[in-house]
């Protein structure tokens, strides 16, 4: 009661944290006069003075965020014909600060991001703009790109299929904008790169992420995943698949809520039995050790048959490039298709066996991150959305974030209406059916949203037995019969299904869902990146009617689309309609009449709902479609109790409760305690997932401390000449290591074990050295015999670098110890995945999971250096540089042998090019044309007495 007396007399912390943006904003304001008078060559000028001052210390970005948000938006007026409106300055404000912007749809998020981008560009360091897809990078880069290169600054864009030079030109513009998965792709790249050359990003100074809780919160259970091939086991996936669908439901029990399933013990019994039979099981037992991989298998694929529904989560296409079947991911909270992405551990080789689509092999992680521990790495970070106060916990504790919720422009004139909860999917349907018909009826624009494609799909079946008619997407005039405002015929009842299967041509179908008597079915609408504008969007209707067009031809076309916008638009605001509370009660002019008790509804976007999603952020955004910047709207969700979320969440006794009161069919009830209680069970699942996903952080932030110091480590090798030092440490560690195992301290030579000692000394120094006659010796002791074995390797390494020459050997051990590093921090991924899918039964015993994981990882990783001393020293005590014939006039190519230190056989061989012998070409120090190729660390041929690679082979 305090606290609400306090929030009224000083306003929330929001409220308070909003006041103090005012004075910068009434200063921006200020200068628009004075701004509005200077030439575009002037405005521009201004760039190079506010980068001289930053560059020079005079001034701090904050003291520049008055001139700078002023001058974008006076290039803004100029270059798009948009002004940003106060609020607008105000999320910019909030963007600048490292926080979350809340602004609803249609406020102008993209417009917004130009203001911290530009300001933040100054420094020179980089600015990265997260979308959720490539259409939205591309589209915004280009779009807002217009500001930016009218003020002097380089945009560039990062999308799938670019190569390397196109990626490293992009990063090393002012501004990038890209897609989430290709920022955290690119970084994973870069720390596998070879050459500080190859890399492409520069570092990570400040990111604005927009959809910010689709990216951070929604897509932070999957982490980032970069793989390779492994062995082809497609035969066994079809076999396995094939025994799943004996099963009986008594086999296997489901969690719908865990979206978890595991066998009971007859369900053990009966695919041992299965298995058995087919031949597969190599033991007595299921769970025997010999069996693990097929316990694994089993388990895949009753996962595949029992918590996965084939178009909702995932679908089934046709490749465009390899004209097979594959099976496609959904995006659960877009709907978008996700191509590339697989699952991990071998479902998503299930779900192909399931489907009976050609199967991928299996794929070894080579490297992995979170989302949430790659956008932890910005010195900076930031994020908008119209959806982030329901995870503001979230965003707080996990990255740090406050959530600023932006006034709207124009107060928000949408009527949410109370939930209609039917007993059953068939009596809803109807109700939705019968609520278009009528919207349809009067011209209203509806939006029917749904949790999947499946269901989308369902209702479109059901529109069509009621004489609707889907549009086909592929016809360009599929949509004239309702942008003309013709609705005479059946034909005309038209409608259109946005979902992962129409991708392409969302954008369209979105802008054009506001005309009148347009019915768009949708699965979900998060980050759609366009605004549904009533009566239809005039700048896309301009773009596909008057391509081709010029003069007063197009002209005359613009003026007619304008027009009959305006008159569309004027349809859809007065198309609500008059709802009937309660109804009239005797007649009228007699005595205890009443008259009926009516509503007026608005008009404006109709948003239908034919079901909760688990978490209110989707239903919100769902919501938000309708009453974009100020329009009048209507929105209205309809359950069952037969719905995902109702049924999980104990439908029996509501379905009981609502017979005991007398529902009968067709009726609804509709209550606010029910949007309460609905709500109730939404936070229940949030609160669930963000458990989920925050166990899944602590035990990511193990591999990621690791990840950063082997990141950090490769990089300084990288940025070494000569590694010869490392290599000699190596060396000198895997002799301690060696003598320490078999020589116990103090302990007398009777007690040393000489043949393990002298066998180890062979397979990792390659040596063949008389350690048993070095132990007869009187008074020899650890300390000397750790000597010999040093001086040994030291002199047998020497003259191994004498014979190979040291400019090849300073070439080779670098190749050695990264590719050595890179092959042992994979076999280390992997065994920590499968460490943390087993650490959870330490609690059986009393014991903190996360604890052991943490302690188990340590010991991992000391493992991990202890076996990259032991293989780079074996391989280079091996190594071998074979000069082979070349054909006139080429020069020698080299190869490298990488012996395996166990065994002394190659593991694989690696071509390297050899240093050009100044002898074998005559040069003209004038014309680099005859120099031919140079090594790296001979004098350069100009004459200049540097090296060449300080001289003319310096990179640019």
């Amino acid at each position: 009661m305090l606290g609400a007396l306090a929030k009224s007399i000083f306003g929330s912390a929001n409220d308070r944290r909003l006041k103090g943006y005012r004075p910068k904003v009434a200063a921006i304001n200020a200068m628009e006069p004075e701004l509005e008078a200077l030439s575009d060559e002037a405005l521009r000028a201004r760039t190079e003075t506010f980068k001289a001052q930053i560059a020079n210390g005079e001034k701090s970005l904050d003291d520049l965020l008055v001139p700078a948000f002023a001058t974008v938006r006076e290039a803004a007026k100029r270059t798009l014909g948009q002004r940003h409106f106060d609020v607008q300055l105000i999320g910019g404000m909030v963007l600048h600060e490292g926080a979350i912007a809340e602004m609803k749809t249609g406020e102008g998020k993209t417009l917004v991001a130009t203001l911290p981008v530009y300001l933040n560009a100054l420094a020179g360091r980089g600015v990265h703009v997260v979308t959720v897809n490539d259409y939205l990078a591309r589209r915004d880069a280009e779009w807002m790109g217009q500001i930016y290169r009218f003020l002097g600054l380089s945009v560039g864009t990062i999308v799938h299929g670019l190569d390397d030079a196109e990626r490293k030109a992009s990063y090393a513009c002012d501004i990038t904008y890209g897609t989430n998965n290709e920022f955290g792709f690119d970084y994973l790249r870069d720390n596998m790169k070879y050459d500080f050359a190859q890399m492409c990003q520069r570092g990570h100074a400040f990111a604005i992420v927009d959809e910010v809780d689709s990216i951070l919160i929604d897509e932070a259970r999957t982490p980032l995943i970069i793989s390779g091939p492994t062995e082809d086991r497609s035969e066994l996936y079809n076999a396995i698949d094939a025994l799943i669908l004996k099963l009986v439901p008594e086999d296997y029990d489901v969690d719908e809520k865990g979206r978890t399933c595991h066998l009971t013990e007859a369900g053990n019994e009966h695919i041992e039995a299965l298995l058995e039979e087919a031949g597969l099981l190599k033991d007595s037992t299921l769970y025997d050790a010999a069996n693990s991989t097929l316990v694994h298998h089993v388990n895949c694929a009753l996962r595949a048959h029992r918590l996965f529904t084939r178009d909702k989560d995932y679908i089934v296409r046709l490749n465009p490039e390899t004209r097979v079947n594959e099976v496609v991911i959904i995006d659960e909270f877009t709907g978008r298709m996700m191509p590339g992405r697989r699952y991990s551990e071998g479902l998503h080789q299930a779900l192909e066996a399931r489907e009976h689509v050609p199967i991928q092999p299996e794929n070894q992680t080579l490297a992995s991150i979170t989302f949430q521990n790659y956008f932890r790495l910005y010195d900076k970070l930031a994020g908008m959305t119209g959806t982030a106060g329901t995870e503001a916990d979230e965003f707080r504790e996990i990255y740090g974030l406050e959530v600023i919720e932006i006034p709207t422009n124009v107060p928000v004139a949408r009527l949410d209406q109370d939930d209609e909860v039917y007993r059953t999917a068939r009596e809803k349907d109807a109700a939705i059916i019968a609520e278009i018909e009528r919207a349809k009826a009067r011209r209203q624009p509806v939006l029917v949203g749904t949790t999947s494609i499946e269901k989308s799909e369902a209702l479109a079946e059901t529109l069509k037995a009621h004489g609707f008619k889907q549009i086909d997407l592929g016809d360009p005039n599929a949509f004239k019969p309702l942008l003309d405002g013709d609705q005479g015929t059946r034909e005309e009842k038209l409608f259109a299904v946005l979902n992962a299967r129409y991708h392409e041509q969302e954008a369209f179908i979105v802008a054009q869902a506001g005309v009148p008597g347009a019915i768009t079915i949708a699965t979900n609408m998060a980050g759609r990146g366009t605004d549904i504008q009533l009566g239809g969007n005039l700048k896309m209707r301009i773009e596909r009617e008057c391509e081709g067009l010029e003069g007063a031809a197009r002209e005359a076309a613009i003026a007619r689309i304008r027009a009959e916008v305006e008159r569309n638009r004027e349809i859809v605001l007065n198309s609500g309609e008059v709802i009937e509370l309660e109804p009239a009660k005797g007649r009228e002019g007699e005595k205890g009449y009443r008259p009926a008790k009516t509503f007026q509804a608005p008009g404006g976007l109709y948003v239908i709902a034919a079901e909760r999603h688990e978490s209110r952020r989707i239903d919100n955004q769902l919501r938000g479609r309708s009453g974009r910047q100020g329009d009048p709207g209507r929105t209205k969700f309809f359950l069952s109790l037969e719905d995902d979320l109702m049924r999980i969440f104990g439908s029996d006794r509501m379905d009981s409760v609502l017979q005991k009161l007398g529902l009968q069919e067709g009726e609804a009830i509709a209550h606010p305690w029910v949007n309460k209680a609905l709500e109730t069970a939404q936070k229940k699942v949030e609160a669930r997932n963000f458990d989920i996903r925050k166990n899944i952080l602590k035990y990511d932030d193990v591999m990621n401390d690791q990840r950063k110091v082997v990141f950090e480590q490769r990089r300084e090798l990288m940025a070494q000449e000569d590694l010869s030092a490392t290599i000699t440490d190596m060396r000198h560690g895997v002799v301690e290591d060696i003598v320490s195992r078999h020589i116990p301290e103090g302990a007398y030579p009777e007690a040393w074990s000489i043949d393990a000692l002298k066998a180890d000394v062979e397979r990792f120094l390659a040596l063949d050295l008389p350690v048993a006659d070095w132990a007869r010796e009187e008074g020899i002791a650890d300390e000397e015999m750790r000597e010999r074995l040093i001086t040994a390797a030291d002199e047998a390494y020497a003259a191994r670098v004498e014979k190979n020459t040291p400019d090849v050997m300073r070439y080779v051990e670098k190749q050695v110890v990264l590719q050595t590093l890179d092959h042992l921090w994979r076999e280390h991924l992997v065994t920590l995945d499968h460490l943390r899918q087993v650490i959870g039964w330490r609690g059986y015993a009393q014991r903190d999971p996360l604890n052991e994981f943490k302690s188990e990882a340590f010991e991992l990783y000391d493992q991990l250096l202890a076996r990259l001393r032991e293989h780079v020293t074996g391989q280079m005590m091996r190594i071998e540089v074979v000069f082979e014939a070349p054909p006139a006039p080429e020069l020698p190519p080299m190869q490298v042998m990488h012996a395996d230190p166990r065994t002394g056989e190659n593991e694989f061989a690696a071509e390297i090019l050899p240093a050009s012998s100044p002898s074998q070409t005559i040069r003209d120090p004038k014309d680099p044309t005859s120099w031919g190729k140079v090594g790296r660390n001979e004098p350069c041929p100009c004459g200049s007495g540097k090296k060449f690679k300080h001289c003319h082979g310096r990179f640019a």
